[in-house]
């Protein structure tokens, strides 16, 4: 979420127009994230949230996620809801870019999760994925593996000899991770974007999960792995093993993960942590003049890679 488009109050009353969703009474831009320009649309009935879709997005794959949240939302599976006009389309156009409203999910991020908070993470990831289970939707997940060597390439056009010091380090990294990537792992529909700042309490209780646009078909435990370096470490990136014990408890108590799946995350956890160092580093390095958007650190992931690559002790991830 970023605000990469301008768009006025009078814009939105005339969209509304096509909406039964009330009549706009505060137009709110929320400059979290880094995809798409995202305003709070407060109307008469209710809160609604109103997306730009920007240049990184696939117009063609938006249908996907409008049928992903609907199908998740008939489930009983808490995100954005994509709501109908009065023509019976998810999507309209605003500055020549594509738009939606969605419903809006109640409640906020939480910079530190105690370890029930952990677990009962970890019981709606699950709930998610088997929801997921028989919803004939598939999307290609465009930030795997193969990708991260060709991201890699592109930063490496750095005038930066440290930044291209850090690429080669990368490359030598993907290389051995490339032979070991473990296959045929139990797959299906995941966020692909598990942070904290998409997952949502109210109060002390789980509310839902926000931003599904980097949602795919992915192994599960890839999800796994993205919200395990997510959400379990701290601000000075010691890793939370406990933390990271009940996330996974809480998973396994809905869905029992493999012998496979165990013995695939490290893998994993060193794959996504790559994944979001190399995206991050990306974006701070071609930032978008005039958008008004915080982009992410970087070195965050970075310490997070060198944490996966001398820690040995993945087996107490798992114990439950």
């Amino acid at each position: 979420m970023a605000i990469y488009t301008e768009i006025s109050f009078s814009q939105v009353q005339l969209i509304l127009k096509d909406y039964n969703i009330g009549h706009l009474k505060k137009l709110i831009g929320i400059k979290k994230g880094i995809e798409n320009t995202n305003y709070l649309l407060v109307t008469s009935k209710n809160k609604f949230i109103l997306t730009i879709y920007e240049k990184r997005v696939n117009s063609k794959e938006l249908p996907f996620f409008m049928h992903l949240m609907k199908k998740l939302n008939a489930k009983q599976i808490n995100c954005p809801k994509p709501i109908l006009n009065k023509k019976r389309k998810f999507l309209f156009t605003v500055e020549k870019k594509l738009a939606s409203i969605t419903s809006f999910v109640h409640g906020k991020e939480k910079k530190n999760h105690s370890l029930n908070e952990s677990k009962i993470i970890g019981n709606n990831i699950a709930k998610l994925h088997l929801a997921t289970k028989n919803i004939k939707l598939y999307r290609k997940n465009n930030l795997s593996l193969q990708s991260w060597f060709a991201l890699n390439n592109l930063i490496k056009k750095s005038k930066s000899k440290k930044i291209n010091r850090l690429c080669k380090w990368i490359d030598t990294i993907l290389q051995d991770l490339k032979k070991q990537w473990p296959s045929n792992l139990p797959s299906g529909i995941i966020h692909a974007d598990l942070f904290h700042d998409n997952i949502f309490f109210l109060k002390k209780k789980f509310s839902g999960f926000i931003d599904l646009y980097f949602s795919c078909n992915d192994a599960y435990v890839y999800d796994l792995a993205i919200c395990i370096n997510a959400i379990c470490f701290d601000s000075k990136f010691k890793f939370k093993v406990n933390k990271a014990k009940a996330l996974i408890k809480g998973y396994q108590q809905i869905r029992k993960l493999t012998q496979k799946e165990i013995l695939a995350l490290p893998y994993l956890l060193r794959g996504a942590a790559i994944r979001f160092y190399l995206t991050r580093l990306y974006d701070q390095l071609n930032q978008q003049k005039g958008a008004i958007v915080k982009v992410k650190n970087p070195n965050e992931f970075l310490q997070k890679i060198k944490f996966h690559l001398q820690f040995k002790q993945y087996e107490k991830i798992s114990q439950s």
